[in-house]
């Protein structure tokens, strides 16, 4: 699908920077299943296109996102279980592509996070966020679990925190969300750009192939034992010095110069 028929998320690329934008303001970028699509679409095209660098996510308006759509609910209170469970599996799906991108992604946390919407931030490598935003795991209020955004939430804040978030359904505040390790950063509205474009620059600056293997490192590792982990980053680094780009690199710190992706 191209990027201009999408109709819940609009979807930018310059050479290197996509910024791809929940675009339903009007009711506070809440998901259904159309806008999940959407999203899970542009995430595959984008990590698939080798010009793109890194992704970054906002929200239109004032919210990042609202989490369900009301309409959205309602409908799916009204199906049977294969239904529910194949719609969840679009959630579910969504999710486990933006946190397996081997792009990096940064949510741009313009405004408050509900339910999914917080998870869509935990799936995200970094999260920057204004000061006035807050988050809520509020699926327990009306019967639920935050089942599918689960996993990004627990691995971003432990099971401790998650346990307390899940079991409460209380909101949390920008600083809250900040010393749970949520987010990474929490800014004035008026500097959220500042340090979003920031956090690109360093990014970019960065080996491409150096970029991605260092996600899939903070993934991998964690759920690796010891064996595992000493023959997988000791054959990690090799194969990095010994790739084109990783001799780059390093050829360029010893001439004092910039490395042919930093131009």
């Amino acid at each position: 699908m191209a990027f201009d028929a999408f109709t819940s998320i609009k979807v930018e690329s310059s050479p290197e920077i996509a910024r791809l934008t929940l675009n339903r303001p009007e009711t506070r970028n809440a998901f259904d299943e159309i806008m999940i699509s959407e999203i899970h679409q542009a995430v595959e095209e984008l990590s698939a296109n080798d010009a793109v660098r890194v992704i970054v996510i906002t929200g239109a308006g004032t919210a990042f996102s609202a989490g369900a759509n009301i309409d959205w609910m309602r409908r799916m209170g009204e199906e049977d279980f294969d239904a529910n469970y194949q719609d969840a599996l679009g959630l579910a799906h969504m999710l486990d592509a933006i946190a397996t991108c081997p792009k990096p992604t940064i949510a741009r946390v313009n405004g408050p996070a509900i339910g999914g919407g917080t998870g869509l931030v935990a799936a995200c490598d970094i999260a920057v966020a204004v000061d006035s935003a807050f988050f809520s795991f509020s699926e327990v209020k009306i019967g639920l679990v935050p089942a599918c955004i689960g996993p990004y939430v627990i691995r971003k804040v432990g099971e401790g925190r998650s346990r307390e978030l899940f079991i409460t359904g209380r909101r949390l505040t920008a600083k809250e969300g900040l010393d749970y390790g949520l987010v990474n950063f929490i800014v004035s509205p008026e500097n959220l750009d500042a340090e979003v474009e920031e956090l690109l620059k360093q990014i970019i600056s960065s080996g491409p192939a150096a970029v991605a293997s260092a996600k899939r490192l903070a993934r991998a590792v964690p759920e690796m034992y010891r064996e595992e982990y000493i023959e997988y980053t000791a054959r990690l680094i090799a194969e990095l010095r010994t790739s084109p780009e990783g001799r780059e690199g390093t050829q360029a710190f010893l001439q004092k110069r910039k490395p042919y992706w930093n131009q």
